[in-house]
């Protein structure tokens, strides 16, 4: 079973990184990434907003020097947007050289779920190479679902790939200026 950390950003060396997952919620559902690709949690910034990007990109920021593309997961995942508030929060996500940031409603814990306690998601539509939901993480009385960073950050037929872009695209722009 899942077990909770008491603080949020206490892992110790002992825990194993690749089964400690950064939980967060989107609209009252708690979805779950591997702690691994997360670089840090900040507040919410300045949104930059970029023309010619899927709706659920809302724009970049500027942080300590890095255009990061940010990531609304309401509108990724298809729910309705609402407005930003106290405690919506952006996690930055990196996965190779390209940091994402993802606008999430709140940050809810870090946990550590053995891999006896995911389960694979059944496929309603598609092929589960597709899908950006990795697995269930089973915990007492409530399941997190684990989402597949990779297949998030590069979907293909969504328009995803373009936050990935837009960081060369923002720096280029800079450098010209």
């Amino acid at each position: 079973m899942a077990e909770r950390q008491s603080d949020l950003f206490a892992i110790s060396e002992v825990d194993d990184i690749e089964n400690m997952y950064l939980t967060f919620e989107v609209q009252e559902e708690e979805y779950a990434v591997n702690i691994g690709y997360v670089t840090e949690i900040v507040g919410m910034q300045k949104i930059s907003q970029v023309p010619d990007v899927p709706e659920f990109i809302k724009g970049v920021i500027n942080l300590r020097g890095k255009v990061i593309p940010l990531m609304d997961m309401r509108l990724r995942f298809g729910l309705p947007w609402c407005e930003y508030h106290g405690r919506t929060t952006i996690i930055v996500l990196e996965l190779g050289d390209a940091p994402t940031g993802l606008v999430v409603d709140r940050v809810t814990d870090v946990l550590s779920i053995t891999p006896t306690s995911i389960t694979q998601p059944r496929q309603w539509k598609g092929d589960a190479e597709d899908s950006v939901v990795q697995g269930l993480g089973k915990r007492e009385g409530s399941v997190s679902i684990i989402l597949n960073v990779p297949r998030l950050l590069s979907a293909e037929g969504d328009g995803a790939q373009v936050a990935l872009s837009l960081e060369a695209a923002a720096v280029e722009e800079i450098e010209q200026a």
